[in-house]
């Protein structure tokens, strides 16, 4: 079901052409520093690929691909991307990207079970990377330099907003917050997994919560992965399992934590085999993907997904993702969203 926030007293800061143009901004800035600092190409990228293959993100394992025929493949049937998170794995292998380099690419993408809201929408952009990494590397310390040189590129392009437009005030702290989700349960153990992220991201700002897809001390998952991309199930120096995450930034204007990015150290070999048993889905073991990666054909690596529109949407304080990209909504949300000082584009 479609569910709008209404926040008291909004009005945007910008009418639609200083958005547009702030929009265009951001994109080109922003992916320049990311691409300094992680030392990335950008690569063109499919919006589409053969269905059955395991190239396709699985996200949580519910959401359904929006397939089509291809006449001239004899019919055979494609699927829209639900992100590339497998796909950017094998160009690495393709490209022969060497150690301590990687890709990214514009991601564009349909996802047709998406609950419409002021944070999503059929249509899905991303920044999608990938990095090759080595074996000494797949560890905490590693994934917490690269989460801080991304918040790095976040931190430097809002200020370039800012200067960009002096009526939006700079508002994320200078650090973020590392918590596991296991100690995030302990902090808050009566709170939902959506109502912890909220009251820990309030408290810090900017946050990033390790071990997603790993299942936690109540019997529960913060929130579900597929097994074939994160390792979230690897015991890592802490103890606990998981060398993966989200970033969230608090968003002033929605009152509430705002996802940025997913993202993590990709599975192994021996990581990829455990995580399929976990989740009983050990018949993937034979499609094109993970036939690869258990032959060790494709890099050790790191990636995820940045959200362009979400971005921008925190960038500009806009309280609805519509007033950002243009994508279908329901009528009556068009409607409320208007009259609540919001409109869609």
């Amino acid at each position: 079901m479609s569910y709008l926030i209404k926040p008291s007293g909004y009005k945007a800061l910008l009418d639609l052409p200083q958005t547009e143009l702030g929009i265009k901004k951001i994109k080109d800035v922003f992916q320049q520093n990311l691409s300094s600092e992680l030392r990335l190409r950008r690569i063109t990228a499919p919006l589409f690929v053969i269905k059955g293959l395991g190239i396709n993100d699985d996200l949580n394992g519910t959401e359904r691909a929006v397939t089509f025929p291809i006449k001239d493949l004899g019919d055979a049937q494609a699927e829209i991307v639900h992100s590339l998170a497998k796909w950017k794995r094998l160009t690495l292998a393709d490209y022969e990207i060497e150690k301590g380099y990687g890709i990214y690419t514009d991601m564009n993408a349909i996802r047709s079970d998406e609950e419409l809201g002021n944070l999503h929408s059929l249509y899905v952009d991303q920044w999608d990377w990938e990095r090759v990494m080595v074996a000494e590397e797949r560890n905490l310390a590693f994934l917490k330099e690269i989460v801080c040189r991304i918040y790095g590129a976040i931190i430097r392009t809002e200020y370039l907003v800012y200067e960009m437009f002096p009526q939006i005030k700079p508002e994320l702290p200078k650090d973020i917050f590392f918590i596991h989700a296991e100690d995030l349960l302990q902090k808050y153990p009566n709170l939902s997994s959506k109502e912890r992220e909220d009251a820990i991201t309030k408290e810090y700002g900017a946050v990033f919560i390790i071990g997603i897809g790993c299942t936690l001390s109540n019997g529960e998952k913060h929130d579900g992965r597929a097994p074939d991309y994160d390792d979230w199930s690897t015991i890592a120096e802490d103890g606990k399992p998981g060398l993966n995450g989200d970033l969230l930034i608090w968003d002033s204007i929605l009152d509430r934590a705002l996802e940025i990015t997913s993202m993590g150290i990709r599975v192994d070999k021996d990581a990829l085999l455990k995580q399929l048993k976990i989740t009983q889905q050990e018949e993937r073991k034979e499609l094109y993907f993970h036939k690869r990666l258990l032959n060790e054909e494709l890099p050790l690596s790191i990636g995820g997904g940045i959200g362009q529109s979400r971005l921008c949407m925190f960038y500009l304080r806009k309280a609805h993702i519509g007033e950002i990209q243009a994508s279908i909504w329901p009528d009556d949300m068009r409607k409320e969203a208007m009259e609540a000082g919001m409109p869609l584009i």
